[in-house]
Formats: C-alpha cells, structure tokens, sequence
C-alpha cells in the first residue's frame, strides 16, 4: 500500500534540502543580488556598447551588444523562474511552480540560439561590403564588457552545479566575457594589419562559441522539461538499492524526473510478499534515498497477490 502522504511529505521535504537544497540553503538573497546587479550593469553596457559599435562601425561590438541584450532577457527571465519556483503549492499547482526554471533554461537556451544566427547573417552581410572600424574605440568598450560579464558570472558561480537555471545565467555571462575578449582581439588584429574582414569573421566566431556552450544547456533544459532521469541522478544505483530492501522481490513502475532545477523527485512499486504497512521502512528508504539525490520520493508496497496482480507491472524500460 502508498506510503503515508503526511508523513512522506514533512520526510521528504526535510531530507531533500539537507541533500540538493543544501548548498541553495542561504542562496535566494545572495542570487537575488546577483541577478539585480548583473541585470542593472549589462542593460547599461548594451546600451553603451550598441551606441559606440553604431560610432565606430563596428559590427563585432554590434554584435556582442546584441548577445549581450539577449542575456539582459534571459537573466530576467531565469530571475522571474526562481522567484516563481519559491512559491507554496496551491490545489491547483500541487507542485508549487517549481518546474518554472526548466522552461526558463530552455528559453534562455532557444534565445540564444536565435541570437547567433542574427549575428552570422549580419556578418555574412558584412563580408561583401567590409568597412573602415573605429578600433580604439571598440578595443575600450569591450575591454569594459569583459570586467562586467567577468563581475557578472562570478555571483551566480557558487550555484552553477546544483541548479540549471543558475548554470544558464553563468554560461551567458562567461560566453560574454569570452565574446568580449574576441571582440578586443579582432580590433588589434585589424589595428595593425588593416583586414577589415577580420572584424565580421570574429563575429561568426563568436557565434559559433555561444552555440557550442549553449547546447549542453539546451539538451539538459529539453531533457529535463521530458521528464528524463536527471543527468546527475544514477538510475542503476537507485534501483539496485530499492530491490535490496529488506523482503523486496520486485520493482516495477520506477520513475525518476526533475521537479525543477534543484530537486528531483521518485515513484515506485516495490512487492513484498505479505507485507504489511511499515512505516520504519519507509522512512529509512526516504532518507537513503535523499542521499542519491531524490528530494520526494514516494513508494507504494504491494503484496504481490496474484489474484490482484498491479496493472502497472507489466510496463517495461526499454
């Protein structure tokens, strides 16, 4: 029979942020201010790095001022995510809102993404027509965009491991700080050799960065929004532990997904011939299973009565 809800849950809950909550325990103030500071210094840089890539006719420094405008979104939308995720669960959102931040890792991603084949259409533009660059100019304000981005990621560095969302806001702002240091490279290339080509080829480049680091985010961010076992969860693991349980014959119906983009949640049949309600069980199992990384876990017993056989047994993992 189902494990007891009150119990499970108050378990659970408690044991899921003494594993993958731990290291978040004191993050919402310190990422609030990450976000807010990273936010308030990239929209003022986009905007002085679009007006002096517009003075300098610099395509590159265009180039990563529209990156940079699309990591001003995607930080608003990863903030909005966390924020939303911290919200009690309602009757309607049993869960709360905690899968907000898997679709904002997705979108953050898809943004991304479309941002880099902005910037390869324009540079491919740009290369039939190359033109004069003010290079001082872009060497200064990209020198600028490197401290900022740099400044930028290092407050969302502490949680770029445990939470995705966190780890999408991080990768935006090292691929900027990377994008930057391309932009400040190109400009010297051209100062002292005059290949004004140079300048949109470094755009492509830089393209082609951000997609490369954005496409394990994106695959995490669709995984995960499929209800795939998370990437840092081990199944096998998992399973061999619940069939060793004291009297456990079988398991079936096992499925393992990511309530957000910190806690991850587990359902399971387990037979136990004759079994009847234990509660020790459950709870010892509940805090094991804590330590594999499952924040909820729900276990349903059965007996194994061949006259009631579980609907659900035949269901196969292929």
């Amino acid at each position: 029979m189902p494990d007891h809800p009150h119990h499970d849950h108050a378990h659970d809950h408690k044991h899921g942020h003494d594993h993958g909550g731990h290291s978040h325990s004191h993050a919402p103030a310190s990422f609030d201010r990450a976000f807010l500071i990273g936010i308030t210094l990239n929209t003022g840089f986009v905007i002085a790095e679009a007006a002096y890539g517009v003075l300098a006719n610099s395509l590159a420094l265009i180039a990563d001022a529209g990156h940079n405008l699309s990591d001003v979104l995607g930080l608003l939308l990863a903030w909005a995510a966390a924020s939303l995720a911290k919200r009690v669960p309602t009757e309607r959102y049993t869960y709360g809102m905690k899968r907000t931040p898997i679709l904002a890792s997705l979108a953050n991603a898809m943004l991304l993404l479309v941002a880099s084949g902005a910037i390869v259409w324009e540079a491919v533009q740009r290369f039939s027509a190359p033109a004069p660059v003010a290079e001082m100019t872009v060497i200064w304000v990209a020198l600028i965009g490197i401290v900022i981005n740099g400044a930028t990621a290092l407050g969302f560095m502490a949680g770029r491991k445990g939470d995705l969302n966190i780890r999408g806001a991080f990768l935006h702002m090292v691929a900027d700080a990377v994008v930057s240091l391309g932009v400040v490279l190109s400009a010297l290339v051209v100062l002292y050799t005059g290949w004004h080509w140079i300048d949109p080829l470094v755009s492509i480049v830089i393209a082609v960065v951000i997609v490369l680091g954005t496409w394990s985010l994106l695959k995490d961010s669709i995984n995960l929004a499929l209800d795939a076992v998370p990437s840092n969860i081990d199944r096998v693991a998992i399973e061999t532990y619940l069939a060793a349980l004291p009297g456990v014959t079988e398991i079936h119906d096992l499925h393992i997904w990511a309530m957000s983009t910190t806690e991850v949640a587990l359902t399971a049949h387990l037979v136990r011939p004759g079994a009847t309600l234990d509660d020790g069980l459950l709870a010892q199992a509940g805090r094991d299973l804590s330590r594999f990384g499952i924040a909820h876990a729900t276990l349903q017993i059965e007996s194994g009565d061949p006259a009631h056989p579980c609907v659900l047994a035949s269901a196969e993992v292929v």
